[in-house]
């Protein structure tokens, strides 16, 4: 394995530990290596937004260590900041210590960074290569680049169905088609999440939780309701989540109700579309806004089904039980078609298998921006 890929691969799964924990702010991981290439001197990955990038952990890793960067290489998945956020410049950093040489994945997507790290470091004599990492990089960052270049989340819709796709029984009832093993793993999807989505119909029929409890969290993930006119109880156990932000994006204006739900800590947006529903697309642009990179959705069919009509969703997550329901209710609400041709074409990503039940990822195509 070439040294440059040995190294960033190092760095890609300190990237890894970002997950649930860097929101808004991209995943990174960095590994700093002495001039010969074999030996580690520090190493690190971001912090919660506010505290350190993972070029200042890998610094403080090192100074920690005793050791001297001076002329060593420093391997970063994605391009050192360069501009003053809640922290200050990592490239500066990487300069200020005396690094000979700068490797990183990609060019960071932010517009307040966009080439500029790399162009201060090459200014201030330190040698810059792109390239090593560069499809994992983006893979484990896909939501920021999504709210960087298109000005929306990366939105994931996670199913959980029969193998003749049922999500439901015709009565309605759910739980559980999947196995133990499956709900633990779709736990620790929603963990990576910068927010969770459902819908005004699954909150009056399960009365969910939709917390992280199954798996490891720094944070709870925000809780978005779509809910056209403000039908969400006040007692609904969705408000039972200690620190857990809720965002209900309403339709029709109602006073009381909206200030029954603020009681309780939710947050209330009207954004009308058409036919006295929320209009999605302006709620993605919205979460935008609040730094959600992805967005994990669990509703019911008719959401679903909105949500691909208008063709804002990116990735299915599907689990798949080895049972048949026969009549229930399906996936996504959509048709009736008139022609194979109209159909939704997707493209299969990793099939897993997660105890006795199949993990499914499936991608609308054209989605590489």
């Amino acid at each position: 394995m070439p040294q440059a890929d040995r190294w960033m691969n190092e760095a890609l799964a300190l990237a890894a530990r970002a997950v649930g924990l860097s929101e808004p702010n991209p995943r990174v991981g960095c590994v700093i290596v002495a001039a010969d290439g074999e030996r580690v001197l520090g190493q690190g990955h971001t912090q919660p937004a506010g505290q350190a990038h993972a070029e200042v952990m890998a610094l403080r890793d090192a100074a920690a260590r005793g050791a001297d960067v001076r002329g060593a290489t420093a391997y970063v998945t994605l391009e050192p900041c360069a501009h003053h956020g809640r922290t200050g410049p990592c490239c500066d950093a990487l300069v200020a210590a005396g690094l000979g040489r700068v490797v990183a994945s990609l060019t960071d997507p932010n517009p307040l960074v966009a080439g500029q790290g790399f162009a201060r470091l090459r200014a201030a004599g330190v040698a810059v290569e792109t390239g090593p990492g560069a499809r994992a990089s983006r893979e484990l960052n896909i939501g920021f680049f999504s709210r960087m270049v298109r000005g929306h989340p990366w939105v994931r819709l996670k199913i959980a169905a029969s193998l003749d796709g049922q999500t439901a029984l015709d009565n309605g009832r759910s739980q559980w088609i999947t196995g133990e093993a499956a709900r633990a793993d779709g736990h620790a999807w929603r963990a990576r999440a910068g927010a969770l989505l459902t819908g005004i119909g699954t909150v009056l029929d399960d009365d969910p939780r939709l917390d992280v409890r199954l798996a490891p969290v720094g944070r709870q993930p925000p809780l978005v309701v779509v809910d056209s006119r403000l039908q969400t109880p006040p007692a609904a156990a969705l408000f039972c989540v200690p620190d857990r932000p809720v965002w209900i994006y309403a339709a029709q204006a109602d006073a009381q109700a909206q200030a029954a739900l603020q009681a309780r800590g939710a947050h209330v947006t009207l954004l009308p579309g058409a036919g006295g529903k929320v209009d999605l697309a302006a709620l993605l642009k919205d979460l935008a806004g609040r730094g959600v990179n992805e967005l994990h959705v669990e509703a019911g069919f008719k959401l679903n089904g909105s949500l691909l009509r208008e063709s804002l969703v990116d990735e299915f997550l599907v689990y798949l039980a080895p049972r048949l329901l026969g009549s229930g209710r399906g996936m996504v609400a959509i048709g009736p078609l008139e022609d194979l041709a109209q159909g939704v074409a997707l493209e299969f990503g990793p099939i897993e298998r997660v105890g006795d039940d199949l993990r499914v990822l499936a991608r609308v195509p054209g989605r590489d921006f």
